[in-house]
C-alpha cells in the first residue's frame, strides 16, 4: 500500500509515520508538508530513508494532484490548528483547513483513493462542566473559533464529497492529544519543558477547564483500525475516557517531575476558552474493536515526560522563541 500523509511533519502526523513504519513495514509511505512552524523535519530524521518527503501546500493543486494519483490512501493530518493565532488572523486557517481540504477531495475524487479525514471534538463546542453528557457522532455541530469552524466546515466538505461523488471516505473527531514531538507551545509540553529548565508551569484562568486526552499512539491505532474496519462515509469519535481539568494536569505532571502539587503560576484565561470536551467512543469501540494502550492518564503521561526529558535537542531550538511569544502576551 502507497500513503500519502498530509501534515505528516507535524506533532500526530510525525507519530503517525513512525507507528505506520514499524507496524506496517510494507506500505511505502510519502509526506506532503508546508513545513509551518508547526511541522518540524526533525521529527521524522530517523526515518528519512524510509519515507518520500514533498515540502508543499495542501491547497496546491499542482502539488496535490500527481501525489494522490500515486497513492493508494491519503490520511489527511495537515490543519491550521492553533485557536490563539486562529483569533489572531484566520486566513490561514480558511486557506489550509478548506481550501486544502477541498484539494485533496478533488483529487482523491479524480483518481479513486480512498481518503481519511482527521478531524477534532472542538467543532461540537464545548459542554458544561457539570453537564453528564458527551460528544457523539450525531452531536450537533457548533464551533466557537476560527480554527474549529474551519475544522467543520472541512468535515462537512467531506460528508458532501462521499455523498454527491461517492468518495470513499471516512472521518475520524479526536480529543485532545499529547505524547511525543508535540510543539512545546502546546499545554502539556509547555508545563513539562518548563519544569525541565527551573521555571514554574503556568495556568490559564482557575484551570478548570477539562479536556478528554488521549496518547497520540491510541489516537494513530484508532485512525488505522478505522481504515481497516471501519464504514464508507461514517465518522467516529477517537477518546480514552481522559477527561481531566487543567489544573489535575498540571499538579500531576509536577508530582511526576518531583514537585509540589501547588507549584505554578496563575496566568490571563484564554479568550473564549471552551469549558469542557468529552468523547463517547463507543462507536469506534463497537465498529473496529480498537482499545487504547494507555488505559489510564497517568501512565501516559509519565511516557510523555520521559520522552522529552531524554529528547531536549529535539525541543530546545524551539524553546527561547516560544517562551517569547508567551512573555509578550503576558502568559
Amino acid at each position: 500500500m502507497h500513503v500519502l500523509i498530509s501534515g505528516g511533519a507535524g506533532f500526530i502526523g510525525a507519530n503517525f509515520v513512525h507507528q505506520t513504519l514499524t507496524d506496517r513495514p510494507d506500505c511505502a509511505v510519502t509526506v506532503l508538508d508546508k513545513l509551518t512552524y508547526a511541522g518540524n523535519l526533525a521529527s521524522l530524521s530517523d526515518v528519512s530513508d524510509r519515507i518520500e518527503f514533498v515540502q508543499g501546500d495542501v491547497a496546491d493543486a499542482e502539488t496535490v494532484d500527481p501525489l494522490v494519483a500515486a497513492a493508494d490512501l491519503v490520511v489527511h493530518f495537515a490543519a491550521e490548528s492553533h485557536n490563539d493565532n486562529s483569533l489572531r488572523d484566520p486566513s490561514p486557517f480558511v486557506q489550509t483547513n478548506l481550501v486544502g481540504t477541498f484539494q485533496l477531495l478533488e483529487a482523491v475524487r479524480r483518481h479513486g483513493v480512498r481518503y481519511h479525514h482527521i478531524s477534532t471534538d472542538e467543532v461540537y463546542g464545548d459542554l458544561e462542566l457539570d453537564d453528564p453528557a458527551k460528544f457523539t457522532p450525531t452531536t450537533p455541530y457548533n464551533p466557537s473559533s476560527p480554527y474549529s469552524s474551519t475544522k467543520a466546515g472541512s468535515d462537512l466538505m467531506v460528508r458532501a464529497w462521499v455523498r454527491s461523488f461517492g468518495v470513499q471516505a471516512t472521518i475520524s473527531n479526536c480529543s485532545n492529544n499529547y505524547g511525543p514531538y508535540q510543539h512545546i507551545e502546546k499545554f502539556i509540553p509547555r508545563q513539562i519543558t518548563n519544569l525541565i529548565d527551573g521555571v514554574r508551569p503556568k495556568l490559564y484562568g482557575a484551570g478548570l477547564n477539562v479536556r478528554d486526552w488521549i496518547h497520540v499512539r491510541d489516537h494513530n491505532q484508532a485512525v488505522w483500525d478505522i481504515i481497516d474496519r471501519g464504514e464508507i462515509g461514517q465518522t467516529y469519535l477517537i477518546g480514552a475516557d481522559g477527561e481531566m481539568n487543567n489544573k489535575q494536569v498540571v499538579e500531576l505532571i509536577l508530582e511526576l517531575m518531583g514537585h509540589a502539587p501547588d507549584d505554578y503560576d496563575h496566568v490571563a484565561d484564554r479568550p473564549g476558552h471552551d469549558l469542557r470536551y468529552a468523547i463517547d467512543a463507543t462507536k469506534l469501540r463497537q465498529d473496529t474493536g480498537w482499545e487504547p494502550q494507555f488505559k489510564d492518564f497517568r501512565s501516559g503521561l509519565a511516557d510523555t515526560i520521559a520522552w522529552y526529558q531524554a529528547n531536549q535537542t529535539w525541543w530546545r531550538p524551539q524553546k527561547a522563541a516560544v517562551e517569547a511569544r508567551y512573555a509578550a502576551q503576558g502568559q
